[in-house]
Protein backbone atom coordinates (compact mmCIF):
# COMPACT_ATOMS: atom_id res chain seq x y z
CA UNK A 1 0.00 0.00 0.00
CA UNK A 2 1.22 3.50 -0.81
CA UNK A 3 1.50 5.78 2.24
CA UNK A 4 1.94 9.52 2.51
CA UNK A 5 5.17 9.18 4.51
CA UNK A 6 7.81 6.57 5.11
CA UNK A 7 8.10 7.59 8.77
CA UNK A 8 5.93 9.59 11.14
CA UNK A 9 7.77 10.66 14.30
CA UNK A 10 5.60 11.55 17.30
CA UNK A 11 7.58 14.09 19.33
CA UNK A 12 10.58 16.29 18.62
CA UNK A 13 12.85 15.93 21.66
CA UNK A 14 16.29 14.36 21.66
CA UNK A 15 15.14 11.00 20.27
CA UNK A 16 12.72 12.43 17.70
CA UNK A 17 15.13 15.08 16.44
CA UNK A 18 17.97 12.62 15.91
CA UNK A 19 15.59 10.25 14.12
CA UNK A 20 14.26 13.00 11.86
CA UNK A 21 17.70 14.06 10.62
CA UNK A 22 19.17 10.61 10.16
CA UNK A 23 16.11 9.27 8.34
CA UNK A 24 16.11 12.27 6.00
CA UNK A 25 19.78 11.62 5.26
CA UNK A 26 18.85 8.04 4.37
CA UNK A 27 16.32 9.29 1.82
CA UNK A 28 13.02 8.75 3.69
CA UNK A 29 9.92 10.95 3.59
CA UNK A 30 9.51 12.06 7.21
CA UNK A 31 6.81 13.89 9.14
CA UNK A 32 7.32 15.07 12.74
CA UNK A 33 4.19 15.70 14.82
CA UNK A 34 4.77 17.80 17.96
CA UNK A 35 2.01 18.70 20.43
CA UNK A 36 3.85 21.83 21.63
CA UNK A 37 4.55 25.13 19.89
CA UNK A 38 7.41 26.54 17.89
CA UNK A 39 9.66 28.85 19.93
CA UNK A 40 11.64 30.45 17.13
CA UNK A 41 12.00 34.05 18.32
CA UNK A 42 13.43 35.54 21.56
CA UNK A 43 10.08 37.12 22.38
CA UNK A 44 8.47 33.65 22.39
CA UNK A 45 10.26 32.90 25.66
CA UNK A 46 9.35 34.45 29.02
CA UNK A 47 11.79 36.65 30.93
CA UNK A 48 10.44 35.22 34.19
CA UNK A 49 8.54 32.13 35.28
CA UNK A 50 5.89 34.41 36.78
CA UNK A 51 4.73 34.83 33.17
CA UNK A 52 2.69 31.64 33.34
CA UNK A 53 1.06 31.86 29.85
CA UNK A 54 4.51 31.81 28.23
CA UNK A 55 6.12 29.38 30.68
CA UNK A 56 3.67 26.66 31.70
CA UNK A 57 2.05 24.07 29.42
CA UNK A 58 -1.66 23.83 30.26
CA UNK A 59 -3.13 24.66 26.84
CA UNK A 60 -6.77 24.13 27.80
CA UNK A 61 -6.30 26.87 30.43
CA UNK A 62 -4.63 29.25 28.00
CA UNK A 63 -1.09 28.49 29.25
CA UNK A 64 0.90 27.67 26.12
CA UNK A 65 4.48 27.63 27.29
CA UNK A 66 7.05 24.84 27.22
CA UNK A 67 7.26 23.70 30.86
CA UNK A 68 5.02 20.90 32.10
CA UNK A 69 4.44 19.81 35.71
CA UNK A 70 2.96 16.33 36.24
CA UNK A 71 1.85 15.44 39.78
CA UNK A 72 1.44 11.78 40.73
CA UNK A 73 1.07 9.88 43.98
CA UNK A 74 4.74 8.89 44.10
CA UNK A 75 6.57 11.58 42.11
CA UNK A 76 6.24 15.09 40.71
CA UNK A 77 7.62 15.27 37.16
CA UNK A 78 9.09 18.37 35.48
CA UNK A 79 9.44 18.13 31.68
CA UNK A 80 9.44 20.13 28.44
CA UNK A 81 6.97 20.52 25.56
CA UNK A 82 7.54 22.20 22.20
CA UNK A 83 9.49 21.86 18.99
CA UNK A 84 12.83 20.75 20.42
CA UNK A 85 11.25 18.99 23.39
CA UNK A 86 13.25 18.95 26.59
CA UNK A 87 16.12 20.88 25.00
CA UNK A 88 14.03 24.05 25.33
CA UNK A 89 14.00 23.82 29.11
CA UNK A 90 16.98 21.66 30.07
CA UNK A 91 20.13 23.01 31.74
CA UNK A 92 22.46 22.29 28.76
CA UNK A 93 24.55 19.79 30.72
CA UNK A 94 25.96 16.75 28.86
CA UNK A 95 27.65 14.25 31.21
CA UNK A 96 28.04 10.54 30.55
CA UNK A 97 26.42 8.15 33.05
CA UNK A 98 28.01 6.37 35.96
CA UNK A 99 29.42 2.92 35.22
CA UNK A 100 26.55 1.15 37.01
CA UNK A 101 24.18 2.39 34.31
CA UNK A 102 25.63 0.06 31.69
CA UNK A 103 25.22 -3.14 33.72
CA UNK A 104 22.02 -2.51 35.70
CA UNK A 105 18.85 -4.57 35.45
CA UNK A 106 17.52 -6.51 32.48
CA UNK A 107 19.12 -4.30 29.85
CA UNK A 108 22.59 -4.74 31.36
CA UNK A 109 22.47 -8.39 30.31
CA UNK A 110 21.62 -7.55 26.69
CA UNK A 111 24.95 -6.14 25.57
CA UNK A 112 28.22 -4.41 26.36
CA UNK A 113 26.59 -0.98 26.43
CA UNK A 114 29.65 1.03 27.45
CA UNK A 115 31.42 -0.20 24.31
CA UNK A 116 28.30 -0.09 22.14
CA UNK A 117 27.50 3.53 22.90
CA UNK A 118 31.01 4.99 22.93
CA UNK A 119 31.09 6.15 19.27
CA UNK A 120 27.53 7.47 19.52
CA UNK A 121 28.36 9.54 22.60
CA UNK A 122 31.14 11.15 20.58
CA UNK A 123 28.76 11.86 17.69
CA UNK A 124 26.09 13.24 20.05
CA UNK A 125 28.59 15.61 21.71
CA UNK A 126 29.66 16.87 18.31
CA UNK A 127 26.10 17.48 17.12
CA UNK A 128 24.98 19.15 20.35
CA UNK A 129 28.03 21.41 20.40
CA UNK A 130 29.35 20.18 23.74
CA UNK A 131 32.12 22.37 25.09
CA UNK A 132 33.76 22.71 28.54
CA UNK A 133 32.21 25.39 30.72
CA UNK A 134 34.88 28.14 30.87
CA UNK A 135 33.55 30.31 33.73
CA UNK A 136 33.33 30.10 37.54
CA UNK A 137 30.14 31.59 38.95
CA UNK A 138 29.32 32.16 42.61
CA UNK A 139 27.35 28.91 42.75
CA UNK A 140 30.30 27.01 41.26
CA UNK A 141 32.61 28.43 43.92
CA UNK A 142 30.17 27.29 46.60
CA UNK A 143 30.25 23.72 45.27
CA UNK A 144 34.02 23.83 45.07
CA UNK A 145 34.17 24.94 48.70
CA UNK A 146 31.83 22.08 49.62
CA UNK A 147 34.05 19.62 47.75
CA UNK A 148 37.13 20.79 49.64
CA UNK A 149 35.32 20.55 52.99
CA UNK A 150 34.32 16.97 52.18
CA UNK A 151 37.84 16.06 51.05
CA UNK A 152 36.58 15.64 47.49
CA UNK A 153 38.36 18.54 45.79
CA UNK A 154 39.51 16.27 42.96
CA UNK A 155 35.90 15.28 42.27
CA UNK A 156 34.79 18.84 41.49
CA UNK A 157 34.56 19.40 37.74
CA UNK A 158 33.27 21.77 35.10
CA UNK A 159 30.89 19.92 32.77
CA UNK A 160 30.62 19.87 29.00
CA UNK A 161 27.62 22.00 28.09
CA UNK A 162 25.58 22.68 24.95
CA UNK A 163 26.23 26.44 24.88
CA UNK A 164 28.02 28.71 22.44
CA UNK A 165 30.24 31.00 24.51
CA UNK A 166 32.35 32.92 22.01
CA UNK A 167 32.32 36.66 22.74
CA UNK A 168 29.29 37.60 24.89
CA UNK A 169 26.54 39.12 22.76
CA UNK A 170 28.46 38.82 19.47
CA UNK A 171 26.71 36.99 16.60
CA UNK A 172 28.78 34.80 14.30
CA UNK A 173 28.13 32.41 11.42
CA UNK A 174 27.40 28.79 12.30
CA UNK A 175 30.37 27.52 14.38
CA UNK A 176 29.20 23.90 14.61
CA UNK A 177 27.72 22.33 11.50
CA UNK A 178 30.20 23.18 8.74
CA UNK A 179 28.28 26.33 7.84
CA UNK A 180 24.92 24.56 7.42
CA UNK A 181 23.53 25.68 10.76
CA UNK A 182 22.10 29.04 11.87
CA UNK A 183 24.06 32.01 13.16
CA UNK A 184 24.87 31.88 16.88
CA UNK A 185 25.43 34.50 19.56
CA UNK A 186 27.86 34.35 22.48
CA UNK A 187 26.35 33.53 25.90
CA UNK A 188 25.74 36.57 28.12
CA UNK A 189 25.68 34.46 31.34
CA UNK A 190 22.19 35.61 32.32
CA UNK A 191 21.24 32.36 34.10
CA UNK A 192 18.05 32.02 32.03
CA UNK A 193 18.80 28.72 30.28
CA UNK A 194 15.81 26.90 31.79
CA UNK A 195 13.39 29.69 30.82
CA UNK A 196 14.38 29.30 27.18
CA UNK A 197 17.45 31.04 25.81
CA UNK A 198 16.52 34.50 24.45
CA UNK A 199 20.08 35.23 23.29
CA UNK A 200 20.63 32.44 20.71
CA UNK A 201 23.48 30.86 22.69
CA UNK A 202 21.88 27.61 23.85
CA UNK A 203 22.23 24.66 21.46
CA UNK A 204 18.61 23.57 21.42
CA UNK A 205 17.55 20.90 18.95
CA UNK A 206 15.89 23.37 16.60
CA UNK A 207 19.39 24.78 15.98
CA UNK A 208 21.09 21.51 15.06
CA UNK A 209 19.25 18.24 14.41
CA UNK A 210 15.86 19.72 13.50
CA UNK A 211 17.41 22.62 11.59
CA UNK A 212 19.34 20.24 9.34
CA UNK A 213 16.39 17.85 9.08
CA UNK A 214 14.15 20.59 7.69
CA UNK A 215 16.82 21.52 5.16
CA UNK A 216 16.72 17.90 4.01
CA UNK A 217 12.95 17.90 3.51
CA UNK A 218 11.53 16.82 6.88
CA UNK A 219 8.11 18.30 7.57
CA UNK A 220 7.43 19.47 11.14
CA UNK A 221 3.89 20.18 12.24
CA UNK A 222 3.59 21.82 15.66
CA UNK A 223 0.52 21.93 17.92
CA UNK A 224 -0.58 18.44 16.83
CA UNK A 225 -1.63 15.94 19.48
CA UNK A 226 -1.62 12.31 18.29
CA UNK A 227 -4.37 10.19 19.87
CA UNK A 228 -4.48 7.05 17.73
CA UNK A 229 -2.08 4.90 15.68
CA UNK A 230 -3.92 2.15 13.79
CA UNK A 231 -2.12 -0.65 11.94
CA UNK A 232 -3.34 -1.06 8.36
CA UNK A 233 -3.06 -4.83 8.79
CA UNK A 234 -2.84 -6.98 11.94
CA UNK A 235 0.98 -6.96 12.09
CA UNK A 236 1.50 -3.38 10.87
CA UNK A 237 3.68 -4.61 8.01
CA UNK A 238 1.90 -2.46 5.41
CA UNK A 239 1.83 0.66 7.57
CA UNK A 240 -0.22 2.74 10.00
CA UNK A 241 -2.90 5.41 10.02
CA UNK A 242 -2.10 8.20 12.49
CA UNK A 243 -4.91 10.35 13.93
CA UNK A 244 -4.23 13.74 15.54
CA UNK A 245 -5.88 17.01 16.53
CA UNK A 246 -4.90 20.58 17.30
CA UNK A 247 -3.47 20.52 20.84
CA UNK A 248 -4.35 24.13 21.70
CA UNK A 249 -8.11 23.97 21.13
CA UNK A 250 -10.91 22.39 23.08
CA UNK A 251 -12.64 21.29 19.89
CA UNK A 252 -10.92 20.69 16.56
CA UNK A 253 -11.35 18.38 13.61
CA UNK A 254 -9.49 15.11 13.43
CA UNK A 255 -6.64 14.95 10.93
CA UNK A 256 -5.12 11.75 9.59
CA UNK A 257 -2.08 10.63 7.68
CA UNK A 258 -0.48 7.31 6.81
CA UNK A 259 3.07 6.04 7.17
CA UNK A 260 4.92 2.79 6.65
CA UNK A 261 6.60 3.16 10.02
CA UNK A 262 6.10 5.14 13.23
CA UNK A 263 8.55 6.30 15.89
CA UNK A 264 7.24 7.21 19.34
CA UNK A 265 9.49 9.99 20.65
CA UNK A 266 7.33 12.13 22.94
CA UNK A 267 9.31 11.44 26.11
CA UNK A 268 7.93 9.51 29.05
CA UNK A 269 5.12 12.02 29.63
CA UNK A 270 4.08 11.92 25.96
CA UNK A 271 4.87 8.41 24.77
CA UNK A 272 3.64 6.37 27.73
CA UNK A 273 0.12 7.83 28.06
CA UNK A 274 -0.35 7.34 24.32
CA UNK A 275 0.97 3.77 24.26
CA UNK A 276 -0.98 2.77 27.38
CA UNK A 277 -4.19 3.97 25.73
CA UNK A 278 -3.31 2.27 22.45
CA UNK A 279 -2.68 -1.01 24.26
CA UNK A 280 -6.36 -0.96 25.22
CA UNK A 281 -7.43 -0.32 21.61
CA UNK A 282 -5.41 -0.22 18.39
CA UNK A 283 -2.15 -1.83 19.55
CA UNK A 284 -3.37 -4.53 21.90
CA UNK A 285 -0.31 -6.77 21.36
CA UNK A 286 2.06 -4.33 23.07
CA UNK A 287 4.07 -5.94 25.86
CA UNK A 288 2.52 -6.24 29.30
CA UNK A 289 5.71 -4.67 30.68
CA UNK A 290 4.59 -1.31 29.21
CA UNK A 291 4.64 1.34 31.94
CA UNK A 292 6.99 -0.64 34.18
CA UNK A 293 10.58 0.23 35.00
CA UNK A 294 9.94 3.96 35.51
CA UNK A 295 13.03 5.63 36.94
CA UNK A 296 13.55 9.06 38.49
CA UNK A 297 17.35 9.18 38.84
CA UNK A 298 16.55 9.06 42.60
CA UNK A 299 16.65 12.85 42.54
CA UNK A 300 16.31 15.46 45.27
CA UNK A 301 15.86 19.19 44.63
CA UNK A 302 16.63 21.56 47.51
CA UNK A 303 16.58 25.37 47.45
CA UNK A 304 18.86 27.15 49.94
CA UNK A 305 18.00 30.82 50.37
CA UNK A 306 20.88 33.00 51.58
CA UNK A 307 20.36 35.67 54.24
CA UNK A 308 23.11 37.78 52.64
CA UNK A 309 21.34 40.57 50.74
CA UNK A 310 24.32 40.89 48.39
CA UNK A 311 24.40 37.20 47.46
CA UNK A 312 23.65 36.40 43.82
CA UNK A 313 23.36 32.88 42.46
CA UNK A 314 21.83 33.85 39.09
CA UNK A 315 25.01 34.69 37.20
CA UNK A 316 26.34 32.18 34.66
CA UNK A 317 24.60 29.23 33.01
CA UNK A 318 21.93 27.02 34.55
CA UNK A 319 24.39 24.31 35.65
CA UNK A 320 28.07 25.22 35.60
CA UNK A 321 29.73 22.60 37.80
CA UNK A 322 29.40 19.08 39.20
CA UNK A 323 30.56 17.14 42.21
CA UNK A 324 30.77 13.33 42.28
CA UNK A 325 30.17 12.42 45.92
CA UNK A 326 30.98 8.76 45.17
CA UNK A 327 30.50 6.23 42.36
CA UNK A 328 26.70 6.48 42.65
CA UNK A 329 25.94 9.97 43.94
CA UNK A 330 26.17 13.22 42.04
CA UNK A 331 25.50 16.89 42.88
CA UNK A 332 24.95 19.97 40.69
CA UNK A 333 24.12 23.63 41.46
CA UNK A 334 21.13 24.94 39.49
CA UNK A 335 20.02 28.51 38.92
CA UNK A 336 17.30 30.74 37.51
CA UNK A 337 17.74 34.38 36.42
CA UNK A 338 16.85 37.29 38.71
CA UNK A 339 13.12 37.79 39.14
CA UNK A 340 12.20 34.19 38.29
CA UNK A 341 10.99 33.19 41.74
CA UNK A 342 7.75 31.35 40.96
CA UNK A 343 8.90 28.29 42.92
CA UNK A 344 8.96 30.25 46.17
CA UNK A 345 5.18 29.75 46.37
CA UNK A 346 5.67 26.01 46.95
CA UNK A 347 8.62 25.95 49.35
CA UNK A 348 8.45 24.57 52.90
CA UNK A 349 10.98 23.72 55.65
CA UNK A 350 13.06 20.61 54.94
CA UNK A 351 11.93 17.91 57.38
CA UNK A 352 11.76 14.11 57.61
CA UNK A 353 9.22 11.67 59.03
CA UNK A 354 7.50 8.39 58.27
CA UNK A 355 3.96 9.76 58.48
CA UNK A 356 2.13 12.83 57.25
CA UNK A 357 1.25 13.98 60.77
CA UNK A 358 4.82 13.62 62.02
CA UNK A 359 6.12 15.67 59.07
CA UNK A 360 3.37 18.26 59.58
CA UNK A 361 4.29 18.53 63.28
CA UNK A 362 7.99 18.94 62.48
CA UNK A 363 7.25 21.55 59.82
CA UNK A 364 5.12 23.59 62.23
CA UNK A 365 7.77 23.14 64.91
CA UNK A 366 10.39 24.54 62.55
CA UNK A 367 8.19 27.54 61.77
CA UNK A 368 7.54 28.11 65.50
CA UNK A 369 11.12 27.62 66.74
CA UNK A 370 12.74 29.67 63.96
CA UNK A 371 10.20 32.38 63.12
CA UNK A 372 12.65 35.09 62.05
CA UNK A 373 14.70 32.70 59.94
CA UNK A 374 11.59 31.44 58.13
CA UNK A 375 10.19 34.95 57.74
CA UNK A 376 13.44 36.14 56.15
CA UNK A 377 13.34 33.16 53.80
CA UNK A 378 9.74 33.68 52.68
CA UNK A 379 10.06 37.46 52.33
CA UNK A 380 13.43 37.53 50.54
CA UNK A 381 13.40 40.33 47.95
CA UNK A 382 14.50 38.23 44.93
CA UNK A 383 14.14 34.52 45.58
CA UNK A 384 15.84 33.25 42.42
CA UNK A 385 18.85 35.55 42.81
CA UNK A 386 19.30 34.73 46.49
CA UNK A 387 18.61 30.98 46.28
CA UNK A 388 21.10 28.24 45.48
CA UNK A 389 19.21 25.22 44.12
CA UNK A 390 20.88 21.83 44.56
CA UNK A 391 20.17 18.91 42.22
CA UNK A 392 21.18 15.62 43.84
CA UNK A 393 21.07 12.37 41.81
CA UNK A 394 21.78 8.69 42.42
CA UNK A 395 22.27 5.77 40.05
CA UNK A 396 20.72 3.38 42.60
CA UNK A 397 18.08 1.33 40.77
CA UNK A 398 14.60 2.09 42.08
CA UNK A 399 11.49 1.90 39.91
CA UNK A 400 7.84 2.91 39.71
CA UNK A 401 5.06 1.89 37.34
CA UNK A 402 2.72 4.15 35.38
CA UNK A 403 -0.75 2.85 34.56
CA UNK A 404 -4.11 4.19 33.41
CA UNK A 405 -6.98 4.65 35.82
CA UNK A 406 -10.52 3.57 34.90
CA UNK A 407 -11.04 7.13 33.64
CA UNK A 408 -7.83 6.82 31.56
CA UNK A 409 -5.79 9.24 33.65
CA UNK A 410 -2.12 8.43 34.16
CA UNK A 411 -1.26 7.32 37.69
CA UNK A 412 1.79 5.90 39.48
CA UNK A 413 2.27 2.93 41.76
CA UNK A 414 5.18 1.29 43.50
CA UNK A 415 7.23 -1.31 41.64
CA UNK A 416 10.64 -2.97 42.14
CA UNK A 417 13.29 -1.91 44.61
CA UNK A 418 13.01 0.76 47.29
CA UNK A 419 10.65 3.54 46.18
CA UNK A 420 11.97 7.01 45.32
CA UNK A 421 12.00 9.11 48.47
CA UNK A 422 11.60 12.79 49.27
CA UNK A 423 13.77 12.34 52.36
CA UNK A 424 17.14 11.25 51.04
CA UNK A 425 19.47 11.54 54.06
CA UNK A 426 22.59 12.24 51.99
CA UNK A 427 20.84 14.98 50.01
CA UNK A 428 19.62 16.64 53.22
CA UNK A 429 23.04 16.37 54.84
CA UNK A 430 24.66 18.05 51.82
CA UNK A 431 21.98 20.76 51.79
CA UNK A 432 22.67 21.63 55.43
CA UNK A 433 26.40 21.90 54.75
CA UNK A 434 25.78 24.23 51.81
CA UNK A 435 23.42 26.26 54.00
CA UNK A 436 26.27 26.81 56.44
CA UNK A 437 28.62 27.84 53.63
CA UNK A 438 26.30 30.50 52.19
CA UNK A 439 24.53 31.47 55.41
CA UNK A 440 21.03 30.40 54.50
CA UNK A 441 18.14 28.01 55.08
CA UNK A 442 17.34 24.86 53.04
CA UNK A 443 13.77 24.53 51.78
CA UNK A 444 12.04 21.91 49.63
CA UNK A 445 8.75 21.61 47.76
CA UNK A 446 5.78 21.48 50.15
CA UNK A 447 4.67 18.31 48.35
CA UNK A 448 7.87 16.71 49.64
CA UNK A 449 7.66 17.94 53.23
CA UNK A 450 3.95 17.22 53.63
CA UNK A 451 3.15 14.37 51.25
CA UNK A 452 6.56 12.73 50.88
CA UNK A 453 6.38 13.02 47.09
CA UNK A 454 9.85 13.51 45.50
CA UNK A 455 10.40 15.73 42.47
CA UNK A 456 12.35 14.78 39.34
CA UNK A 457 13.34 16.64 36.20
CA UNK A 458 14.49 13.38 34.58
CA UNK A 459 11.67 10.86 34.34
CA UNK A 460 12.88 7.78 32.41
CA UNK A 461 11.80 4.29 31.38
CA UNK A 462 8.41 2.65 30.94
CA UNK A 463 9.17 1.21 27.50
CA UNK A 464 12.28 -0.66 28.53
CA UNK A 465 14.44 -3.06 26.55
CA UNK A 466 14.15 -6.81 26.85
CA UNK A 467 15.13 -10.00 25.07
CA UNK A 468 11.49 -10.67 24.16
CA UNK A 469 7.93 -9.39 24.61
CA UNK A 470 7.71 -10.97 28.08
CA UNK A 471 10.69 -9.03 29.41
CA UNK A 472 10.51 -5.70 27.58
CA UNK A 473 8.57 -3.37 25.30
CA UNK A 474 11.37 -2.92 22.76
CA UNK A 475 14.40 -4.86 21.59
CA UNK A 476 17.96 -3.59 21.65
CA UNK A 477 17.40 -1.72 18.37
CA UNK A 478 14.39 0.13 19.91
CA UNK A 479 11.91 -1.88 17.79
CA UNK A 480 8.56 -2.56 19.45
CA UNK A 481 7.80 -6.22 20.12
CA UNK A 482 4.53 -7.43 18.58
CA UNK A 483 4.34 -5.10 15.55
CA UNK A 484 6.30 -4.36 12.41
CA UNK A 485 7.56 -0.85 11.85
CA UNK A 486 7.19 0.66 15.33
CA UNK A 487 10.00 2.13 17.45
CA UNK A 488 10.31 3.90 20.80
CA UNK A 489 13.26 6.30 20.76
CA UNK A 490 13.19 8.71 23.71
CA UNK A 491 13.63 8.72 27.49
CA UNK A 492 11.04 5.95 27.78
CA UNK A 493 13.63 3.54 26.37
CA UNK A 494 16.24 4.32 29.05
CA UNK A 495 16.32 1.07 30.99
CA UNK A 496 18.47 1.95 34.03
CA UNK A 497 19.20 4.97 36.21
CA UNK A 498 22.07 6.95 34.62
CA UNK A 499 22.60 8.94 37.83
CA UNK A 500 23.34 12.09 35.78
CA UNK A 501 21.45 14.35 33.38
CA UNK A 502 20.24 11.96 30.63
CA UNK A 503 20.05 14.15 27.50
CA UNK A 504 23.40 13.06 26.04
CA UNK A 505 22.53 9.40 26.65
CA UNK A 506 19.12 9.68 24.95
CA UNK A 507 20.83 11.36 21.98
CA UNK A 508 23.53 8.69 21.77
CA UNK A 509 21.00 5.85 21.98
CA UNK A 510 18.92 7.48 19.25
CA UNK A 511 22.00 7.78 17.03
CA UNK A 512 22.68 4.09 17.57
CA UNK A 513 19.08 3.12 16.77
CA UNK A 514 19.25 5.06 13.49
CA UNK A 515 22.48 3.30 12.57
CA UNK A 516 20.54 0.04 12.09
CA UNK A 517 18.00 1.50 9.65
CA UNK A 518 19.08 0.96 6.02
CA UNK A 519 18.96 3.59 3.30
CA UNK A 520 15.57 3.90 1.60
CA UNK A 521 16.74 2.56 -1.74
CA UNK A 522 18.00 -0.67 -0.16
CA UNK A 523 14.43 -1.96 0.19
CA UNK A 524 12.14 -3.04 3.03
CA UNK A 525 13.20 -4.44 6.36
CA UNK A 526 11.40 -6.31 9.10
CA UNK A 527 11.43 -6.65 12.90
CA UNK A 528 11.73 -10.43 12.69
CA UNK A 529 14.53 -12.40 14.27
CA UNK A 530 16.33 -12.09 17.59
CA UNK A 531 17.53 -8.59 18.53
CA UNK A 532 21.20 -7.90 18.06
CA UNK A 533 23.33 -5.46 20.08
CA UNK A 534 26.25 -5.10 17.68
CA UNK A 535 26.44 -2.43 14.98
Amino acid sequence: MNTEYDFVIIGSGFGGSVSALRLAEKGYRVLVLEKGRWFSHPRDFPTTNWNLPKWLWLPRMGLRGFFRIGIFRHVTVLSGVGVGGGSLVYANTLPEPKQDFYSSGEWGRLGDWATELRPYYALARQMLGATPHPYMSHSDRVIKTLAEELGLGQKFEKPDVAVYFGKPGETVSDPYLKGEGPDRTGCVLCGGCMLGCRYNAKNTLDKNYLYLAQKRGVEIRAEKNVFDVQPLDPSGETGYRIHFRNSLRWFSRTETTTARRVIFAGGVMGTLPLLLRLKKSSLSRLSDTLGKGIRTNSESLVGITSFDRKASFSEGIAIGSMLSLDDRRHLEPVKYPPGAGFWRLFMAPMVQGRTFFLRLWRMWADLFLHPLENLRTYLVNDWSRRTQILLYMESIDTTLELTLSRFRFLRSRLSGGPPPTAFNPMAQLIARRVARIIGGKPMVMASESLLGIPTTAHILGGACMGKDRESGVIDTRHRVFGYEGLWVIDGSAISANPGVNPSLTITAMAERAMHFIPDRESGSFRNEGPPRTGP
